[in-house]
């Protein structure tokens, strides 16, 4: 399968969803919680790498209105162009991760709040490790997911059909540590997205930091 199609799902399901999607999960006090960690942890002006960026909220805006110099990513050109609007302080770029190219130690932090669960186990561990070489040494990256023991599930999500692959919560923070990070803090929270055909799932937040060379 070419590369192209092999991720137009991810795509296709996020610029159906557009806005819906920012209304389903901005009241995630727990999200917004992970952002404050971050802040108070943040050099002033610091270059944060935004992966799975979505319409720019909260995570981008959060950072670009403290004065912080974000690129957010997203392989869904509709909510790159959303993004774009609502968060005109921060960079966005329509882009696999997987394939960007990124220059080692060239960003203070790294978030990526839900957007691995469309990759495969193999593919969402070589993105963070590819995200801990891409912040400095004694950087931080703050990763979310979605902890179920999952490989190819095929369901629906907010009423559109999806495949998912996840990792237990255990084994989550295990690939983060072998991908190099250090784990400083972890959250754990149930939540309930403000959609009629979203079902409550369990949250999982790994604040970490590359270890200092």
């Amino acid at each position: 399968m070419a590369e192209e199609e092999r991720r137009a799902p991810a795509a296709e399901v996020f610029d159906a969803l557009g806005l819906d999607y920012e209304k389903a999960f901005a009241s995630s006090a727990t999200h917004r919680a992970s952002l404050r960690w971050l802040l108070e942890r943040l050099a002033p002006g610091s270059r944060v790498l935004d992966v799975g960026s979505g319409t720019g909220r909260p995570t981008a805006e959060t950072l670009a209105g403290a004065g912080h110099r974000v690129l957010g990513v997203d392989v869904s050109p509709v909510m790159v162009e959303l993004a774009a609007r609502q968060v005109p302080g921060a960079e966005f770029r329509r882009a696999d991760i997987r394939e960007l190219p990124l220059e080692d130690g060239s960003f203070d932090a790294a978030c990526v709040y839900f957007s691995l669960l469309q990759m495969d186990r193999s593919e969402q561990e070589a993105v963070v490790r590819r995200l801990v070489r891409a912040v400095r040494p004694g950087g931080l990256v703050v990763l979310a997911t979605v902890p179920f023991d999952v490989e190819g599930a095929q369901g629906l999500f907010m009423g559109r059909p999806v495949q998912v692959t996840s990792f237990a919560a255990e084994d989550f923070e295990d690939m983060a540590v072998r991908a190099g990070l250090t784990v400083l803090a972890e959250e754990r929270v149930e939540f309930e997205p403000a959609h009629p055909d979203a079902a409550p799932e369990p949250h999982l937040f790994l604040h970490c930091r590359r270890p200092a060379e």
